[in-house]
């Protein structure tokens, strides 16, 4: 089979001490490999420090500056928007991926929609794994089935799927989240191969501590956007089952309370709401 045409995507702000090193050895690594199939197009996502006028001076591939930083997923949407090729590869400024797993992706790619790398043993800095472990249970539970790597930053997308999605994918890092659930809820078809990172060589980490409550709004909006009844369902199961054994108190003492019939007015409610929550989400999933 004819290796896939691809345009690799680096988003990049504030690797000046990365990006020559980074975009060098991946180069020579596609030139070597995958000789005319691909592109390489940085995005400088409002960088502050020399990563603009650094990339401006490599030769054979496409800048794109934003006049200041958007975020990680606006920055892939960026580069997107202006690429021709079927698919697109995520690829890292920070010297965190290695060329040599881009052959693992493409090699993957026959049959499916999206290959992710599915990183083994390091998985980036400690600080981020509590809120990713959360993530990760969430998305499992809505999707009912495993997912080696939701957050893995080295993925490569069908760029038809990736536009017909991106109205859904937030400006942040959470946008691997997002598409992968979208893949899954839609039931398109997802490769994981293994892959392994190293340690970021340059810049520094930009999580902070506030970014947990960041963390929580994704969990409820990812919950909201793709799968409503997963948290409506429960809870008004909840109210049902404490309805009937309020209302079998009620009828022990031939009274029936207020508290029955508030309980049996908010599980008949919040179960409507579910469905209409349900059928909002689907909707919104389709609507460009």
């Amino acid at each position: 089979m004819e290796n896939p045409k691809f345009s690799v995507i680096i988003p990049a702000y504030n690797e000046q001490d990365t990006i020559v090193a980074v975009i060098s050895n991946l180069k020579n690594y596609l030139d070597q490999t995958f000789p005319n199939q691909q592109e390489i197009i940085i995005v400088n996502d409002g960088s502050t420090d020399k990563t603009g006028e650094i990339i401006k001076t490599i030769a054979g591939i496409r800048a794109i500056s934003h006049p200041y930083n958007k975020g990680y997923g606006a920055s892939v949407k960026t580069a997107v928007s202006q690429v021709q090729s079927d698919w697109i590869l995520v690829f890292d400024a920070d010297g965190q991926h290695r060329p040599e797993d881009i052959k693992k992706l493409v090699d993957g790619s026959n049959g499916f929609d999206m290959v992710v790398g599915a990183r083994q043993g390091y998985k980036g800095p400690a600080i981020r794994q509590p809120a990713k472990k959360v993530l990760h249970w969430v998305a499992e539970y809505l999707v009912q089935r495993k997912i080696p790597d939701l957050n893995s930053g080295l993925r490569m997308v069908k760029t038809a799927y990736f536009k017909k999605y991106a109205h859904l994918l937030p400006q942040a890092f959470s946008w691997t989240t997002t598409i992968t659930l979208a893949f899954f809820k839609d039931g398109l078809n997802v490769n994981y191969v293994p892959i392994e990172i190293k340690k970021r060589q340059g810049g520094k980490s930009l999580v902070k501590i506030s970014d947990a409550g960041k963390t929580l709004m994704l969990i409820l909006r990812i919950i909201m956007l793709f799968s409503p009844l997963r948290i409506f369902l429960p809870v008004s199961g909840a109210l049902f089952g404490l309805t009937v054994i309020v209302g079998a108190i009620d009828l022990v003492d031939l009274n029936v309370t207020d508290i029955t019939i508030v309980l049996s007015i908010s599980t008949i409610l919040i179960f409507f709401f579910g469905l209409l929550a349900d059928q909002i989400a689907a909707i919104r999933r389709e609507i460009k």
